[in-house]
């Protein structure tokens, strides 16, 4: 069939490609920055297309002659995602019943009975909204993913690993029923194939019910960690959980409080009639779903993260009349006897685990300071330990253009009053070695956005200034000592 996806560039969507591939199905992606895809190791069988879900001239291009449609896309990283997510699934909907779609397909979240939070209400009216649309959709309704990389499973395992006693909320006494990504894929996949007649919403889950507390017991387990001690608190309220979880692991506070509050709630499948037209997986237990997703960090072989997803941004002003004169730039030029292929090595193996070549203590302070505003901080880290993906995150910055093995433009998502970008470029030099070249770009708003700039400007020698002699001085190093592993200059 002909399948095209809307999320390719998700956590679950960047999944769910390959798999409709593998079932013989002919798919066309469709994401805001193409780019993104551009190293996706599925690129060449897939057909790439710019669209956004809120451009309904883009939706109806992208529509256009598919036979199946995958809806995987929130907007859970902005404020106001309960609004966009409305807006957007209106304009698929509207677009899908004026074209020849036979289905559409959509992951959503179980809803119980009662009050919902906001998240779950809003993934509840996007199911109606796509149903509504009077093309046969396949809602399916899932609570806790459980695979390397998922936001879930990052609060699961952060929280976990970092906290041998705990003081926690009452909701981890509450039932949940999560799923192993391999098995949210496969009844996805799966979807494609319903009869015309099924349009309804269905509750997917795996083989175990048990309570968040099970859950991080379970994880301590697996991952041969002494027994974890916890103590309950009722007085802790979803919120202050959101920010303490903000604090602790690399998921900020933004989409820590939707998943929080959905956490308040007891998430368990009601029904199981998917089973009726989908076999069922082999049984995914909840142990070898937390073994699988470590077995993919510890060999660096995650596909997709949760924060692969991004809110679309705005160009680089090159150009200072670009924005009224009032772009900042601090450039760093350094000349090194490496070899360009060696500090290239050095350039996009940078972050996560290498840290940032220059004054570990001030990244740090500054990572925290994010944490605590609801930024992302620095532990998001980075998928890969030596390879970086356009469009992919590195702690509180996001891969936007990788020319390898020259350029490497990073946009920052920390909380600042403007806008920021990081270069880095390796060149040949005229009489051997090469050329390090580093420029920082700031356009601020407004008068917090000047004066931020003026505050930090007295230790960019220190900062900007180390990370270009470090990172040449790294390159030299390595050239001298081939096998040696990368010294650790910048902490994270």
């Amino acid at each position: 069939m002909r399948c095209v996806v809307f999320g390719a560039t998700g956590y679950v969507g960047g999944r769910l490609v390959p798999a409709l591939l593998d079932a013989g199905h002919q798919v066309r992606a469709v994401a805001r920055t193409p780019g993104k895809l551009e190293h996706a190791p599925w690129r060449e069988r897939v057909e790439v297309v710019r669209g956004d879900v809120i451009d309904a001239t883009s939706v109806a291009a992208a529509l256009d002659g598919q036979d199946v449609a995958y809806y995987l896309v929130h907007s859970l990283h902005q404020r106001d995602f309960v609004d966009l997510d409305r807006v957007a699934a209106r304009t698929v909907a509207d677009a899908a019943a004026s074209s020849a779609l036979q289905r559409i397909v959509y992951l959503g979240g179980i809803a119980p009975d009662g009050q919902l939070s906001a998240h779950l209400a809003s993934r509840k009216e996007v199911g109606e909204i796509l149903i509504g649309s009077g093309v046969p959709t396949a809602v399916l309704n899932a609570a806790i993913v459980i695979g390397s990389g998922s936001a879930s499973f990052e609060m699961l395992r952060h929280l976990t690993e970092r906290l041998p006693a705990m003081v926690t909320p009452r909701w981890v006494h509450n039932r949940i029923q999560p799923i192993a990504i391999r098995d949210v894929v496969h009844y996805l996949t799966r979807a494609a194939e319903l009869p015309a007649g099924v349009s309804r919403a269905f509750d997917i889950g795996g083989p175990d019910v048990l309570t968040y507390l099970e859950m991080m017991r379970t994880y301590a387990i697996v991952a041969g960690l002494p027994r974890r001690f916890v103590l309950p608190i009722p007085v802790l309220s979803p919120w202050l959980s959101a920010q303490w979880v903000n604090l602790v692991t690399p998921v900020p506070r933004g989409i820590a409080v939707p998943l929080i509050e959905s956490l308040v709630h007891e998430v368990v499948c009601r029904e199981h009639d998917i089973a009726e037209y989908v076999p069922d997986p082999p049984a995914t237990h909840v142990e070898r779903a937390i073994e699988l997703a470590l077995t993919r960090i510890r060999n660096a072989d995650v596909p997709t993260r949760w924060s692969d997803a991004s809110a679309p941004s705005d160009p680089l002003p090159t150009d200072p009349d670009w924005s009224g004169g009032s772009v900042y730039v601090d450039v760093r030029e350094l000349r090194t006897t490496a070899d360009p292929d060696a500090l290239w090595r050095v350039i996009e193996a940078i972050g996560g685990e290498h840290g940032w070549y220059s004054f570990p203590l001030a990244w740090s302070v500054r990572g925290w300071i994010d944490r605590l505003a609801g930024g992302a901080g620095l532990r998001r880290g980075r998928r890969d330990p030596r390879r970086l993906h356009e469009g992919e995150a590195l702690d509180w910055w996001r891969v936007e253009l990788l020319d390898r093995p020259r350029r490497l433009r990073l946009r920052a998502e920390m909380r600042v009053p403007g806008r920021a970008w990081l270069e880095l470029y390796a060149a040949p030099g005229d009489d051997g070695g090469a050329i390090y070249r580093q420029r920082a770009v700031f356009e601020p708003h407004g008068l917090a956005g000047h004066l931020y700039w003026k505050s930090v400007a007295p230790f960019h020698d220190i900062v900007f200034g180390g990370m270009a002699r470090n990172i040449t001085g790294t390159a030299e190093h390595q050239e001298v000592r081939p096998s040696a592993s990368q010294p650790r200059l910048g902490g994270t």
